[in-house]
């Protein structure tokens, strides 16, 4: 035994850190008040009280019954009941209740022995209140009668240390004598013969007195009946009978069978038996036989609550002799109880950054059962992210194994089983559901990496035009995302105005309408942030495309008429063919694809017959030679229209004169006075082709110096050409009234409108790409869009087919 307690203690000390091997030792008296004070276990420990309380300190013990306190303010052990040794030890000669003082963070164990001290608190008390004995007058003197001895549960000193008579006579003594341990044989010692007839009866009081201090006693009235002659007590073959039965033993079986014989015949001779001193309620266990002594089980046994029974048997014969003897029945353990698994603390839910080898919960197994079958191992069913650690004795401890993740599971369900070596083994087992708690270590995902939206300028304020979505893999207000425009090229950068995005729902609204002549494409960045702490966001770029709507009616750039002024009138020589070009109507229109393309056609004309007008390129060209019927002066109104649903047009208004030439010769003479009206006439065209190529000049050299000022401008920085620029930009050159015949041009002034003979001087320009959404840009409508470029042709200024400034200046 002492070799096992080292190995224990071994164990101990290389197992668990800081655990004491030599038990902490007490003694109190039993019957103490709850709260008396059995001694001062902190110092004892060589703890302060100040760390009981610290590390959580507390009494654990293995019955699961607290018999004992802690204060942890002073540290004292107290009781936390009444101690009744009887109840706890029965008889036995020592009463030691042993617990441990258990302390966390970090795990400490102190052993810790309360022996209980016995006093002298019950008194002897007999079997029966009265014992009657028959006895033959003619009883030898020296017969001696036992008497069954009182029972004290107290030990030692406090228990029965002897016995006499009151009050005396001369008939009877009494002698006891010890026999073994705690078992006092008491007998009634004949003095003298009795004579019946002198006395039949006779009653005096048998006295049993302890040791204690003050003694305590008891006593039983015994009855003398004075009989004829029986002379032969029944004596039985043993003095102490041992049984075995199993605690799994049904009502009924055989436990053993006492024997008594006695000498004489006849009804002195016939033996009866019966139970004559019951110890520990073992009379309600079992039955005798009163005819052959056979002891049966009565009740159901069990080996962890009495394992050990001592019954007295009386065998009495027919003339009221009898005698005593002994039966020790030891219930033999079965494996009946499947072992426990008390959990002492448990940490749920448990955060998913936990360190490996966090303690989630502490638990102890027992096994009520003895030998094998008591003892236990523990261990986990089929889980990677737990283990079991012993920690000491018959405690474990669940830890982590590996690393936590909530978002792939929520939830662990992990099974303890502890199983016992009986045969067969029994098993229990105790589950822990231990929540994983969620930690922000998710940022927001976006069902797109970029998303692309639509919306048709002249909007009305505060379009939806679409949603972003995000998702967050984390749970509670870490998964709870918002959303927020931010700056595409740092905090520095104010956010675009004319974008808003729904911080719940994701929705993507325009705030403002939109020009698609203005502003054509436009990217922003919408980030989404979750609610932990930190937050975590991601971004996400939005690209908002402008779908051009037919707003923009065609704008007529030559002829034009400027400030009310009649349109300038194009010349048609004499001798002027068919397909002859006399002018070119000159349009274009601020929208785009199929909104921009622009068709011609004669809408009213002096002489319909004489003029057609090219459906696609705005040419005028003659349908046929003019003749001398043909009035001088032509009007023609030139329709142009656009493409768009529903279209939108324009007119241009052209004046032409026919110049006399060839068929003079064929005409016939006319009067003086229309010669002179011919002459006044000839003599106004010369002017006015004079004013005309005086104002074409005067044109070119502003043009030229519009050119110089704006690629200063376009060295400085970016200039953006709206339709209004470009209205402004060919107006001069538009202005320059009449063009000679063999001046062919073509127009590319706008995206789609096709090509044509005509070439027209454009801005130059860098195909610049789409700006994300900014401020800086002055003007009426800076604060509401930036500036973006617009194309205005296919070609640069100095390309291929376009005239250049000196050859107009040379026309």
């Amino acid at each position: 035994m002492a070799a096992a307690r080292q190995v224990l203690c071994l164990w101990a000390l290389l197992g668990v850190p800081r655990v004491r091997c030599e038990p902490i030792r007490y003694s109190v008296a039993e019957e103490g008040e709850s709260g008396s004070v059995v001694a001062d276990v902190a110092e004892d420990a060589g703890l302060a009280p100040a760390q009981l309380s610290a590390r959580r300190a507390r009494i654990a013990s293995p019955a699961g019954r607290q018999h004992f306190r802690l204060e942890r303010g002073s540290g004292r052990l107290v009781v936390a009941e009444r101690l009744d040794r009887e109840e706890m030890c029965g008889r036995s000669r020592t009463c030691t209740l042993a617990f441990e003082l258990l302390l966390a963070d970090p795990l400490q164990f102190f052993p810790i022995e309360v022996s209980v001290e016995d006093i002298n608190d019950h008194s002897p008390v007999f079997p029966d209140e009265r014992v009657t004995f028959k006895i033959a007058e003619l009883t030898e003197p020296g017969s001696r009668f036992p008497v069954e001895g009182a029972q004290d549960f107290d030990v030692d000193s406090n228990d029965i240390q002897a016995y006499s008579i009151i009050p005396e006579n001369k008939f009877f003594t009494v002698s006891y004598e010890k026999k073994n341990e705690g078992d006092i044989q008491v007998q009634l010692v004949l003095q003298q013969p009795l004579d019946r007839e002198e006395q039949s009866e006779l009653d005096f009081t048998l006295v049993a007195t302890d040791g204690g201090s003050p003694p305590r006693s008891g006593t039983t009235q015994i009855h003398i009946i004075v009989m004829d002659v029986n002379d032969n007590a029944p004596i039985f073959t043993h003095d102490i009978y041992t049984g075995h039965i199993a605690e799994s033993a049904p009502e009924g079986s055989l436990v053993l069978r006492v024997m008594a014989t006695d000498a004489d015949v006849g009804t002195n001779g016939d033996i009866s038996y019966q139970f004559s001193q019951v110890v520990s309620q073992s009379q309600s266990a079992f039955t005798i036989n009163t005819t052959n002594g056979e002891i049966r089980v009565k009740t159901p046994l069990d080996f962890e609550t009495t394992h050990k029974y001592e019954l007295g048997v009386r065998a009495t014969d027919g003339g009221g002799l009898s005698a005593l003897c002994k039966v020790l029945v030891e219930v033999m353990d079965v494996n009946d109880n499947a072992p426990e698994i008390v959990v002492s603390s448990f940490s749920s839910p448990i955060p998913e950054n936990v360190e490996t080898g966090t303690v989630v919960a502490l638990l102890a197994v027992r096994d009520q059962d003895s030998g094998a079958n008591g003892e236990i191992s523990c261990a986990l069913e089929e889980q990677p992210s737990f283990a079991l650690r012993p920690a000491f004795k018959n405690y474990y401890e669940l830890v982590t194994v590996s690393t936590l993740d909530r978002e792939e599971r929520a939830q662990h369900m992990v099974v303890v089983t502890a199983a016992d070596a009986g045969s067969p083994p029994l098993t229990s087992t105790h589950t822990f559901s231990v929540d994983i708690s969620d930690v922000n270590d998710n940022a927001p995902v976006f069902n797109q990496t970029s998303y692309t939206m639509y919306v048709h300028e002249n909007n009305a304020p505060a379009l939806l035009v679409g949603a972003v979505k995000a998702t967050d893999a984390d749970a509670g207000p870490n998964a709870k995302v918002s959303y927020s425009v931010v700056p595409a090229r740092g905090p520095e950068e104010e956010p675009c105005s004319c974008v808003s995005v729904n911080s719940e729902s994701g929705g993507v609204f325009v705030l403002r309408p939109l020009d698609y002549e203005q502003l054509r494409q436009l990217e922003v960045v919408v980030s989404a942030a979750d609610a932990g702490s930190p937050p975590l966001s991601s971004s996400v770029s939005v690209r908002l495309l402008v779908v051009d709507e037919n707003d923009n009616a065609p704008l007529v750039l030559h002829p034009s008429a400027q400030d009310s002024s009649p349109p300038s009138s194009e010349l048609v020589p004499a001798g002027a063919e068919a397909g002859d070009l006399v002018s070119k109507v000159v349009a274009v229109d601020a929208d785009s694809g199929q909104n921009s393309w622009l068709s011609y056609q004669l809408l009213r004309a002096t002489e319909p017959g004489l003029f057609a007008v090219g459906a696609q390129s705005g040419e005028v060209r003659l349908r046929r030679p003019p003749t001398e019927r043909d009035a001088a002066k032509q009007k023609l109104v030139v329709l142009v229209r656009d493409n768009g649903r529903p279209p939108l047009s324009a007119t241009a208004a052209l004046s032409v004169l026919l110049v006399p030439g060839s068929w003079d010769a064929q005409l016939p003479q006319q009067s003086p006075a229309a010669g002179e009206d011919d002459g006044s006439l000839t003599t106004s065209l010369i002017i006015a082709l004079v004013f005309v190529s005086l104002l074409f000049l005067l044109s070119a050299a502003a043009f030229v110096a519009c050119k110089v000022c704006k690629r200063k401008e376009l060295s400085s920085g970016p200039v953006l050409y709206g339709a209004s620029s470009v209205q402004s930009y060919v107006a001069d050159g538009a202005a320059a009234g009449t063009l000679p015949h063999a001046y062919c041009y073509e127009v590319s002034l706008t995206t789609g409108s096709g090509n044509s003979e005509f070439k027209f001087l454009k801005p130059v320009l860098p195909s610049l790409p789409a700006q994300h959404c900014s401020t800086g840009v002055g003007g009426a409508h800076a604060e509401e869009f930036p500036p973006v470029p617009v194309t205005m042709g296919d070609a640069d200024f100095e390309s291929p087919g376009m005239q250049s400034v000196a050859q107009l200046n040379g026309f």
